[in-house]
């Protein structure tokens, strides 16, 4: 059963990410099934941390990337969602390539939400699993604006 209370697709996903931190780390919304949404980034020198390895912090910029959009796409126009809480726990280094990351609810409740995001590499391993809460408000007119793009 599909989650989605928005119209949604790969084109309106991607098109989020102008002039913010998604497109600036080149985070690549890639699929949609009835509830999970995928997206890519890169392993490279801008999510690297000294050591040349994928930064724990951009894993996290991923994983709460998936599942706030994933949360806000799940909830009617009325309603809109913000993180209150992330966790992530890095279980492989990686230093080129690519990851992947899927969103997937765990609850999508009236006030709360709770998403599981699993990172891999190309091979499918996993490099981080993550768990977002989200908080789901009501929409106001400045956020309504601001929100335009998942509408």
């Amino acid at each position: 059963m599909e989650i989605w209370k928005k119209p949604i697709s790969l084109e309106r996903l991607n098109a989020t990410s102008k002039n913010t931190m998604m497109e600036h780390l080149n985070i690549i919304y890639t699929e949609i099934t009835e509830n999970t949404i995928s997206a890519t980034m890169p392993v490279c020198s801008y999510t690297h941390q000294p050591l040349g390895m994928l930064h724990g912090g951009a894993s996290v910029v991923l994983a709460e990337t998936l599942g706030s959009i994933a949360g806000n796409f799940a909830v009617d126009k009325t309603r809109y969602c913000v993180g209150l809480d992330i966790n992530a726990n890095h279980l492989r280094a990686m230093r080129q390539g690519q990851v992947i990351g899927t969103a997937k609810p765990i609850h999508i409740g009236i006030s709360t939400q709770v998403w599981q995001i699993d990172i891999t590499d190309e091979q499918g391993r996993l490099v981080c699993v993550s768990r977002l809460t989200l908080a789901v408000k009501q929409q106001r007119n400045k956020v309504r604006q601001d929100s335009e793009a998942i509408e």
